[in-house]
């Protein structure tokens, strides 16, 4: 019998050896069993006796291999009990090491729905299995990994039917329809904004390269609103990105029981700024995908910046230079996907008026001075693009409906044709977007002319920008070239990507 067992977002195969002998009553469970595991034998013990079957009256030894690798959660419900069936002669079963075997059971003999399903269907195909035996709402979930056969209900009898019965046919799964764009909902338009034309700008740079973008404005500018519609001008997912991003949620457990399995939409992500380092990175007891393993080949919005717990925001640091998270543990390491932009959004002070054009500030230089370093600079510097963010005119607000911006989907193909001219540039590397690019790529794809290099030289001197700052500015403008369409980086792409570094000027007070 073969059950998987998840790790990290990846499955492993689990050997489940079952013998039921002699005439002492007893239960053994072994093989790094925890403690859900164990309580299996009650759920299966009511739930044969409310189903027609019987719990061996001898003893049942069982062993779950390898016994290195931790077993976690109730989805062997399902395994352990058609093993015991079959093992004491109550069913008749020729083919069970063809198939991999999860589900939990109810007291009543139901099958609820289990996490990793999509990891454990690409498993059983990788591995030759004949395909998956499992709960129904598990079903549409799997049917995305072609090339393997699913078998499927929602009772412990119905298994039994269908395994005894190899002829007999599962229920039709529910798949993806047509005409369905993915599991998460359409984002607003930026046709809808008015005014912001320069803080577009920004995000359709930072879209186009994969940059992580700090807007920083007054309240009511904007912040949050243009940051929730970015999702609207990334590039679509291609199928390989859809399948990752699906699987981290599949671990997570947020797929089960939906008709639409298949994330089409990049994730959005916002957590609370009183969400815990271990909610934002992953790990726990049971370790499972945080917030920036959620948003995967998405974005992921901090908004009030300066409010998330300084310890939070600095386990941000290693996961946006590496693009994963490795959580290490005494019996266990584990490595999550973390792709994603960050998108931050921030008051210039407490009081929220600092370098405002009409309000005045009520905060002293100290206060303000303060508020600012409650974001750190080494993270300031993974950050590529600091936006100020102005509050929109009267004019701008009542401006007659012709005179609105460009949609979405026209800044959409913009960013599209700049990410295909940076995949033929960078697909050798396996780097698909200029925010990836490493120092010795950098320094290959983003060479100055010498009017460039003189200005760069001016503004490093007179920021003092740090050498990360400076291979950020050299891909955010690497990134304005190709929106440009330009093969080389002019004096003009380089000035675009130098004003986009507000908070290390020093009159924002953090110097």
């Amino acid at each position: 019998m073969f059950a998987a067992a998840v790790h990290g977002v990846h499955a492993v195969p689990i050997t489940i050896e079952i013998d039921v002998y002699g005439g002492d009553f007893g239960y053994t469970l072994v093989g790094l069993p925890d403690k859900s595991v164990q309580e299996s034998r009650e759920r299966i013990a009511v739930a044969f006796k409310n189903n027609g079957f019987q719990w061996p009256r001898q003893r049942v030894s069982i062993n779950m291999a390898p016994a290195d690798v931790r077993k976690e959660g109730s989805s062997y419900d399902l395994p352990l009990a058609l093993g015991i069936l079959r093992s004491s002669g109550q069913i008749r079963w020729a083919l069970e090491n063809e198939w991999i075997v999860m589900g939990e059971l109810a007291l009543d003999g139901s099958l609820k729905p289990v996490k990793g399903i999509l990891p454990m269907a690409i498993l059983a195909k990788e591995m030759g299995f004949s395909g998956l035996i499992i709960p129904t709402e598990n079903a549409a979930e799997a049917a995305l990994v072609d090339g393997i056969h699913i078998r499927h209900a929602d009772h412990l009898k119905s298994i039994v039917e269908l395994i005894e019965n190899p002829d007999l046919n599962s229920q039709p799964i529910p798949l993806l329809n047509e005409n369905e764009e993915g599991v998460f909902t359409e984002w607003s338009d930026f046709s809808e904004v008015r005014g912001q034309e320069s803080i577009k700008r920004a995000l359709e740079i930072a879209a186009a390269g994969g940059h992580n973008v700090l807007l920083i404005g007054p309240p009511g500018a904007g912040k949050s609103m243009l940051s929730k519609r970015l999702p609207s001008i990334l590039p679509p997912m291609s199928m390989e990105e859809s399948l990752e991003s699906t699987k981290i949620h599949s671990v997570s457990g947020k797929l089960a029981g939906k008709v639409s399995q298949l994330i089409t939409q990049r994730p959005f992500r916002s957590p609370h700024h009183t969400v815990s380092a271990i909610g934002l990175i992953g790990g726990g007891s049971v370790p499972q995908p945080g917030e920036i393993s959620l948003a995967h080949h998405g974005v992921l919005f901090l908004d009030e910046l300066p409010e998330y717990p300084r310890t939070v925001l600095e386990v941000l640091r290693q996961p946006l230079e590496d693009r994963k998270v490795c959580i290490t543990r005494a019996r266990m390491s584990l490595e999550y996907p973390a792709n994603f932009m960050l998108v931050g959004s921030m008051n210039p002070c407490p009081c929220g008026y600092f370098n405002h054009p009409t309000k005045r500030c009520s905060c002293s230089p100290e206060t303000v001075r303060k508020y600012l370093n409650r974001i750190s600079g080494p993270l300031l510097d993974r950050i590529d693009l600091h936006v100020e963010v102005t509050p929109v005119t009267f004019d701008e607000l009542t401006a007659p409906p012709q005179a609105t911006a460009e949609p979405s989907e026209s800044i959409r193909m913009r960013v599209v044709r700049a990410r295909q001219v940076q995949w033929a540039r960078l697909r050798h590397s396996g780097v698909f977007a200029n925010a990836q690019m490493s120092s010795s790529q950098t320094k290959t794809h983003c060479r100055l002319d010498a009017p460039s290099i003189a200005l760069l030289k001016t503004a490093m001197e007179k920021l003092g920008l740090s050498a990360r700052a400076f291979d950020r500015i050299l891909k955010v403008a690497r990134t304005v070239a190709d929106l440009d369409q330009s093969e080389s980086i002019r004096a003009v792409h380089l000035a675009e990507a130098i004003q986009f570094r507000t908070l290390d000027r020093e009159d924002w007070g953090l110097r």
